[in-house]
């Protein structure tokens, strides 16, 4: 099983890059965030052959998708959880287990709101264990969940998305959600490893970032992962796809 997460920064900006790779990988499961597009602006192109494919964005701003391969799943139900707002989730279960696109707002222009979207993606991931379901959460959480997920020239303990606070709510995510950060956990002391460049001086290029995305997985998934790696080379969004693959 391969799972896949990708902040496109623009589907149409980027789609002849997202359709390349995606026909390289073939993952079972696709997560974009921030496609920036609604419906009908979604480039032909980007609708891959062989997946279900569901858009899921307002326009110039935001936006989720979720791809999932046909002979993965071909009875995938695809939802919205109800605190979705501002089209930054969307969940598609399979049998016992579902897969979440989820992009956490990055609280520079309002803190509250991510902190309160935080807390309910939290109480989502909580009520899946509850109800026995296993949960695959990937995306573009906005946090850098600990100081070797910062390059030291980029560590800022004032930042928003460097904040403890934001950090200790991360953690409770993984407790109560039983879930496991999967990259870490294969790479647990790599210093290089991130998924978000600042778009200026080369940032990309020198490898001066932030991990800001994850594929989060239940305890029992988690423990098949063997490979988890941050695409830097893909693309020219300022996020790299990021892929789990499990045995």
């Amino acid at each position: 099983m391969k799972i896949a997460t990708w902040n496109v920064n623009g589907i149409r900006a980027r789609h002849e890059q997202f359709a390349a790779w995606s026909a390289l990988e073939r993952p079972d499961v696709i997560c974009l965030q921030e496609i920036k597009a609604k419906l009908d602006q979604i480039p032909q192109n980007a609708v891959l052959e062989g997946y279900t494919c569901y858009w899921h964005g307002a326009g110039g701003y935001s936006g989720v998708a979720l791809h999932v391969r046909n002979e993965f799943a071909p009875a995938a139900v695809i939802s919205h959880p109800d605190f979705d707002h501002e089209t930054r989730i969307v969940q598609a279960q399979i049998e016992d287990t579902v897969f979440t696109s989820v992009y956490v707002p990055n609280g520079g222009k309002d803190f509250d709101a991510k902190i309160a979207f935080i807390h309910a993606l939290t109480a989502y991931a909580r009520g899946l264990k509850e109800r026995g379901l296993k949960l695959v959460l990937c995306g573009d959480m906005n946090i850098a969940r600990a100081e070797i997920d910062v390059h030291p020239k980029e560590r800022k303990p004032r930042a928003i998305g460097q904040l403890p606070m934001e950090r200790e709510l991360f953690e409770q995510l993984l407790v109560e959600g039983g879930l496991v950060d999967v990259g870490r956990s294969l790479y647990p002391e790599d210093e290089s490893y991130y998924s978000w460049w600042a778009p200026w001086r080369n940032m990309k290029e020198r490898n001066i970032g932030w991990r800001l995305d994850y594929v989060l997985a239940a305890k029992e998934l988690a423990s098949r992962a063997v490979s988890c790696p941050s695409q830097r080379e893909i693309g020219t969004s300022d996020h790299a796809p990021v892929v789990a693959t499990f045995v």
